[in-house]
Order: structure tokens, then sequence, then C-alpha cells
């Protein structure tokens, strides 16, 4: 079996003493794989995903991408450009006034040149539906309409790794369709947290419940 690509191990976080969100949980994603998450809302599913590329700190334990231990801001660099994460807000995606430049800022920023990260914008934007949207005002997109160009965003950097949280949410039942479609044909590993049950049993190759602060 190929050796994890993400690893957590005995992770403990609390926002204070009296709120412990995650206990000593441990969690392995390995090349290729596809795990669904579930859990109640405040379980931690978000924190946990946030923890994978370095925006929260754990209070003990050890994070693992890419066979290195990942401890400081300066570790988690490289594993922005190599694990991409859909917010559950996509207000929290979107900043720039255009949906092309929105989608073309990572690819961007990671140094490809302009054509490239046109081609990667024109093929993520074609990806998810909306092809011709490039100068679309990003703030007068419907809710749907966001999540689409936010999992654009993603899909654009090319990473090794997707975290998804909560993919679905604000999509009529044709784009989830498309999501749903487009997901499945990756290539990635994936981790996915969503509620919709259905939509795990379809998507991901195993699932897992993140309650109590533990993976179950």
């Amino acid at each position: 079996m190929s050796a994890p690509i993400v690893e957590l191990r005995g992770i403990m976080f609390a926002y204070d003493t009296e709120r412990v969100v995650l206990n000593n949980l441990s969690l392995a994603i390995s090349p290729g794989e596809r795990i669904g998450m579930r859990g109640a809302n405040g379980s931690g599913k978000t924190t946990l995903l946030h923890l994978m590329v370095g925006l929260v700190t754990p209070t003990a334990g050890e994070i693992l991408c890419f066979d290195a231990p990942r401890r400081s801001e300066a570790d988690f660099l490289d594993v922005r450009r190599r694990v991409g994460l859909l917010f559950q807000d996509s207000d929290d995606q979107l900043f720039c006034p255009t949906v092309g430049e929105d989608v073309a800022f990572g690819p961007l920023n990671l140094g490809v040149t302009r054509d490239e990260a046109r081609r990667r914008t024109l093929a993520a934007l074609e990806a998810v539906g909306l092809r011709g949207y490039e100068d679309r005002i990003t703030y007068k997109l419907s809710g749907g309409e966001k999540r689409l160009a936010a999992l654009a965003t993603v899909l654009a950097m090319e990473p090794d790794v997707l975290l998804l949280d909560e993919p679905l949410t604000g999509l009529d039942e044709e784009h989830e369709q498309r999501v749903v479609a487009i997901l499945d044909s990756l290539p990635q590993a994936m981790l996915i947290v969503s509620h919709d049950k259905t939509f795990l049993s379809r998507i991901a190759s195993r699932q897992v419940e993140l309650k109590q602060g533990c993976i179950r």
C-alpha cells in the first residue's frame, strides 16, 4: 500500500480550555483515495481541513504532508501549492473583481506564465460550466455560481490533493450533477466534507465520521 501523502497523528486542538475540538485525532490520506467525512455541525470538520494547510495550528500532535513534517508557516507554503482547499463559504475564496481574475490568481501566484494561467482558467471554468464568465463581476454572481467559481479556483491550481468543504452547497440539481461528475473524473486524492450521505456514497472510496473530536 502506498505511503500516505497527508497524515495527521495524535492531533489535539482547542479554541479555549473549555472547548476541545479535536482530541487525539489521527487520519491518513493515500494517493488517489477519496475519503468522505461526516459529522455534526460544530464537530470540527472545517477546523480539520484548515489544520491540513496550516491555517490554524494544533495544540499537540504531528502533521505530515508529502513525507515531511509541517510545523511552521514556511513549512506550509509548499503544502498550499499542492493541496487545494475549497472553503465552506465561497466569499472567503473569491476576492478579485472578475471571475477570470479570481481563477487565474492561484496559477499566477505559482509563477506560471500568463498564457498558462489563461489556459488553466479557461479549462477550469469549462469544467464547472462557467466558460464565458471570465469577465463577470464576482460579487454579482448567484450563490450557486459563486460555488462553481470557487471550485474553479481550486481546480486551476492543479493540486495533488483536494480538501472540499461542503462542495454542493447552494447548487441546483443540474450543477450538483456536474460537480459530482467532475469530482468522479479527477485522479487527485480527496477529503470531502458533506452532510449528503448519497453524495458521499457515490464519490468516496471510504467514509469516516468526526465525533467527539475523533475519527470513527
